[in-house]
Parts: C-alpha cells; sequence; structure tokens
C-alpha cells in the first residue's frame, strides 16, 4: 500500500468511526474528514467543495422541496385518507398502507412519504385497540422498500447514476431501477404483510410524541355561506368519527348548548365545541370546511397587553396594535395551520384568563383550545385561567412566527395543516413532476434542470413559499454528501477501492462472478446497516464497478446490486432515518429491529440476485 491509501484508508475509518459512535452531527463529521483530506494533500484545495455544485447535490434537494409541493396540494393526504380505516384486519391494513406508503417512496423522499402516514397508522392503530409497533415497523420498511423503484425515490440511486455516469459515460435514468427495485419491493412487501408483522414485539404505545395526548376542548367557527348552514349537527358525526374528535354542542350569541345543540340547526357564526388531539381537530377543520373562532375583543389592553403589542409591532410581527385581524382564510392562505404549545413558566399568559388576553386584536392570533396534563376543561375555552405547562391550539397567520411565540413565551410543539385540498393544485404538482421525468426520459433535458424547472413553478404560483425552501431541504444530508463525494473520488484516484476490490476478487476467485457479487451485497448491506446509505454508497460504488472490471463482468449488474443492498436498512434503528422515526412511538429497543430486518434482508437477497442476473446479465 502506499502513503496516500495508507492515509486514506486511516481517514475513512476515522470517519466511519466518527458515524458509528454517533456522538458528532454526520454533517460536521463529514466536513472535518474533508478539511483533514485537504490538509493532507489528499484531496486539491480547489475540488474541496465541487461536491456543493455536484448535480447529485441539487437533486437531492430538489427532491425534498418537490416532496412538500405535493404535500401541500394535498395530493398525499387525498390518497391517505381514503385508506385509513381502524376496521380493516392488520394483515389487510399493512398491506393497503405499506403499499401506499411504498408507491409513494417512489417518486417523494420516504421519510417525507413515513412522516405523512406515521400519524394515520397510529391513529388507525388506537381506534382498532392494537399496539402501534405492530403496523408501524412494516410501514417504515415499506417506505424503504419503495425508494428502490425509481431513480428519486431514495438518495443512494441518484449517487448510483452519478457513478455510472462519471465512469460509463452515462447516467442511469429514471425507471432502470424499476425491474429489479420492484420486484424486491413487492417480494419485500408480501413477506412483511403476511409474516414479518408477526415477528414485530409488541410495545408499550409512546406515540405521545407524535400525536399529542393531550385532548383539547376547541372552539370552531361555522363561517359564512358553510356547507354545514341549516344542517343538524348528527351530519358532522360521520366526520367527527373519521377524525377521532367529539363533538359536544355548539355556543350561539355567547350561550353555551349541549343536549339541546343536536335540535337546533347550525348558523353561520355559531361555534362547534369539539375534544380531540391537535391532528383529529385538524383533520376535522378540513373536512368539515370550519375556520378558527371569533376574537374576544373584551375592551382596552391592560399594560401587559400594551408591552407585548409593542413589542410585536417593534419586531415587525404584526403592523400595528390596533390593526383588525381577519379570521383564517384557508382560500387565500394555503399554509393555514393549527399550531400546537406549552407555555412556559416565565410566560406573560400565566395566572391570566383567555377572556382577558386579546391575542387576535394584538397578534392576530385565536386560541381555539387549552389543555392541561391531558385533562379536557369543562368550561368555556375563554372563562379558563392560563397555568404553565398548559397545552395550546393557536391558528392564525403570526401563529407560525418563531418570534410570535417567543414574544408570547410559547414553545411549539406540533402542527397540523388545515387548508383544503384544491383539485387544480393536486393537478398542478402531479402534473409538473410527470412532466418533468417525462421530458427528462425524452433526452429534451437533464432531470436536474427539469426538476428544477418544475420546482420553480411550484415556487411560482405558491405550493412552496419561496421562505420554505430552506426548511424543506436536509441541510446536514446534503453537507454530508458535498463533503464525502470529494474523499470518494480521491479514495478510488490512488487506489483504494481497487484495492478492496482486488481483495473480494481474489477470496471468490474459484467460485463464479455472482459469488463475489452476493458477497459484495452482504457487505454493502452490513454497511448500511450501521452507516448512512448515502455514504455506503460513496464507498461502494466505485469499488462495485472495479470489481465488475476485474471480474470481467457487466458492470451496471454489481453497481445495481449494491445500489438495491444500500437501501436494505432494516437491522438496526440508525441504519435508515425511517427506522429512528417510529422507535419512539413505536416503543423500540436497539434489538427489535432484527426479528423481521434479518429475514426481510434474506428475501431481498433470494430475489434480487436472479432479478439481476436477467435484466443486468452478467
Amino acid at each position: 500500500m502506499t502513503g496516500d491509501q495508507i492515509m486514506l484508508f486511516a481517514l475513512l475509518a476515522g470517519i466511519l468511526g466518527m458515524l458509528l459512535w454517533g456522538k458528532l452531527r454526520h454533517d460536521l463529521v463529514a466536513m472535518g474528514g474533508l478539511l483533514i483530506a485537504v490538509v493532507l494533500g489528499l484531496v486539491p484545495a480547489e475540488a474541496a467543495f465541487e461536491g456543493f455544485a455536484h448535480h447529485a447535490v441539487v437533486i437531492v434537494a430538489l427532491v425534498l422541496v418537490a416532496s412538500r409541493a405535493f404535500e401541500n396540494a394535498g395530493a398525499l393526504s387525498l390518497v391517505t385518507s381514503a385508506f385509513a380505516k381502524a376496521d380493516r384486519p392488520t394483515m389487510q391494513h399493512i398491506a393497503i398502507f405499506g403499499g401506499i406508503g411504498a408507491a409513494m417512496s417512489a417518486v417523494i423522499n420516504n421519510v417525507a412519504a413515513l412522516a405523512l402516514l406515521m400519524p394515520l397508522d397510529v391513529q388507525a392503530a388506537r381506534k382498532a385497540g392494537r399496539p402501534p409497533s405492530i403496523t408501524l415497523m412494516p410501514l417504515a420498511f415499506a417506505t424503504i422498500l419503495g425508494g428502490m423503484v425509481t431513480l428519486i425515490g431514495t438518495p443512494p440511486n441518484i449517487i448510483a447514476a452519478t457513478i455510472r455516469a462519471d465512469q460509463l459515460g452515462a447516467p442511469y435514468q429514471m425507471f432502470d431501477f424499476a425491474p429489479v427495485g420492484l420486484a424486491v419491493a413487492v417480494a419485500g412487501m408480501a413477506f412483511v404483510a403476511l409474516i414479518g408483522w408477526r415477528l414485530v414485539p409488541t410495545r408499550e404505545d409512546k406515540a405521545a410524541g407524535l400525536i399529542s395526548g393531550a385532548s383539547f376542548k376547541a372552539e370552531l367557527l361555522v363561517p359564512e355561506e358553510a356547507e354545514v348552514i341549516g344542517q343538524f349537527m348528527r351530519t358532522l358525526e360521520p366526520k367527527a368519527e373519521q377524525a377521532d374528535v367529539l363533538i359536544n354542542g355548539l355556543v350561539r350569541d355567547g350561550a353555551p348548548y349541549y343536549s339541546r345543540a343536536w335540535a337546533m340547526p347550525l348558523k353561520a357564526a355559531d361555534l362547534l365545541v369539539v375534544e380531540g388531539s391537535t391532528e383529529a381537530i385538524a383533520a376535522f377543520v378540513k373536512s368539515a370546511g370550519l375556520q378558527d373562532a371569533p376574537g374576544t375583543d373584551d375592551g382596552p389592553l391592560s399594560s401587559d397587553d400594551e408591552a407585548m403589542a409593542a413589542a410585536a409591532a417593534s419586531t415587525g410581527v404584526v403592523e400595528a396594535v390596533d390593526a383588525e385581524p381577519e379570521a383564517i382564510d384557508t382560500e387565500r392562505d394555503p399554509k393555514a395551520e393549527i399550531i400546537e404549545a406549552v407555555v412556559r413558566a416565565d410566560s406573560r399568559l400565566v395566572g391570566r384568563a383567555v377572556r382577558a388576553i386579546d391575542l387576535r386584536r394584538q397578534f392576530g392570533i385565536t386560541l381555539l383550545g387549552i389543555a392541561r396534563a391531558g385533562v379536557v376543561a369543562r368550561e368555556r375555552v375563554r372563562d379558563r385561567v392560563i397555568h404553565a405547562g398548559d397545552e395550546l391550539l393557536l391558528t392564525g397567520r403570526t401563529a407560525r412566527s418563531p418570534e410570535t411565540l417567543d414574544l408570547l413565551g410559547l414553545i411549539e410543539i406540533g402542527r397540523a395543516s388545515v387548508a383544503p385540498v384544491r383539485p387544480w393544485k393536486v393537478a398542478l404538482a402531479v402534473g409538473l413532476f410527470a412532466a418533468a421525468i417525462i421530458v427528462a426520459s425524452l433526452g429534451w433535458l437533464s432531470f436536474t434542470i427539469a426538476l428544477a424547472i418544475a420546482v420553480a413553478v411550484y415556487a411560482g404560483t405558491g405550493l412552496v413559499p419561496a421562505r420554505e425552501f430552506y426548511r424543506q431541504i436536509e441541510w446536514p444530508v446534503i453537507v454530508m454528501l458535498a463533503c464525502l463525494l470529494p474523499i470518494g473520488s480521491a479514495f478510488e484516484e490512488v487506489g483504494g477501492t481497487a484495492l478492496i476490490a482486488s481483495t473480494i476478487a481474489e477470496a471468490t476467485a474459484d467460485y463464479a462472478a455472482v459469488v463475489a457479487l452476493v458477497a459484495l451485497m452482504v457487505v454493502t448491506m452490513t454497511l448500511s446497516d450501521v452507516l448512512n446509505n448515502v455514504a455506503t454508497m460513496v464507498i461502494t460504488g466505485p469499488i462495485a464497478i472495479d470489481l465488475a472490471y476485474r471480474l470481467d463482468a457487466n458492470p451496471d449488474t454489481f453497481l445495481m446490486g449494491v445500489a438495491v443492498s444500500c437501501s436494505c436498512a432494516f437491522l438496526t434503528p440508525i441504519g435508515h432515518k425511517n427506522n429512528t422515526l417510529i422507535m419512539g412511538p413505536g416503543g423500540f429497543r436497539f434489538a427489535d429491529y432484527w426479528r423481521m430486518g434479518l429475514p426481510l434482508e434474506v428475501v431481498v437477497l433470494v430475489v434480487a440476485i436472479p432479478m439481476l442476473l436477467l435484466v443486468w446479465p452478467l
């Protein structure tokens, strides 16, 4: 081994060790490794940050923004809400939800797909009286499997296409991964739905970290020209049951009605009194076409109110103290949301009655509901006294502002969209994305440019407001990828990949090339279970091509095999973000994942190897 090879092997071992240690963020570890490589002369200084302009990095960022456009348009919730039923048998529920998750993961980021489906899965489990752990792990694995089907389904596929372009002259296209990836995904889903979920240990329901355990009592306004006007409350019962909220009664002209309310036709400006979680109330608002309750406007501001309002005006949170705020308008505000926040001990709201705090006049915020330690209040919301630790449901444009929440002494712990689904937005989001795929497939534009144009149109039409772009991009992943790419290139240039490839080739010299393929895939799966799959692909992709050349085999067979293996992180909670996301809500332990994950990886190998040999012959 040369001196440069020794230094690079040592550097990579150090980076992998730090990533496994997990005490430092993976982006900081990658950045530190890159800087050390530059200082040692392994990476030229002028090439140190070329990774940030690499098209693979750009595509990963654009896919994350496009995922948000699908969510904002309502395309995803439109599909998932139709299948969120609690009365299905467990096996059928897993098959349907897992199939939806896998299909979503083929076209959007698989983390985003799981984040959207996970609350619905937990709600369905609670309604059915089963622990969420039984269905959460199958759902997470399904979203990972679905990412194998397309170029943009998972970052390792994008990296594989990049490596192929650099070393073989042309990248993979959008659906080159589909034959093998789809077969693996279908086989994996069949195993998960029929057998795998039975291997998952039953754990305590700890979904409070995902969906607040607090049950709120909220007052929701029946707006002008609402479809429910003139109808009785029983007509809302199916929607309330679907959303998992309880309708208690209504408030009309300041007077509460409970048992009598069921015989009273609804009128504009009535307040429906409901109980439920944040997500449940948000779902009910969206499905029933309701708005937030009107402000109290109970007189002049107190000195504390004036101080808060003046501070708000000085920071630009609101334009003026006496501005007349509007009720939230989901037609004009595509980001209409309900915010759940906890009252800090030092909040100026502590000890004050809701009726005495005109948040609407000062901040354009409406207090929808309040809960204390999960106990629902029996008095009206406006009669409650706020205590430290109370959980509040807020709505209004400025309720999304961190500055506003900080000024009020509140800490946001969750949010849920109440914007209604608009068919034209769904058509626009899906149509633009499909157009980008078609244009790239026909070779008229590169996929990077086509997707960038689609994202620009998303911004221009308000599907993804410009201010949200940077929030949707997972910058730690972007930085890690951009820093590892130059190190990976240097590793290849000094002969590191050739050295590893020759070692595997020698170890399998007495056997057919397919044995070397299986060995490489097993090694890659093992790495992916403990490392980020992007880092695994950057390291093993060039090794796959070099090994194929040494065996006089088809490099596509080995590169595709590595791409599949990088996505098979089923043994640990740290191998994939989706595994990590379900750990808390499902109450899982570190050792729980291999029970279903190990046989699933065997299934993947059994299906992937013949399909690779069929579609990409050696």
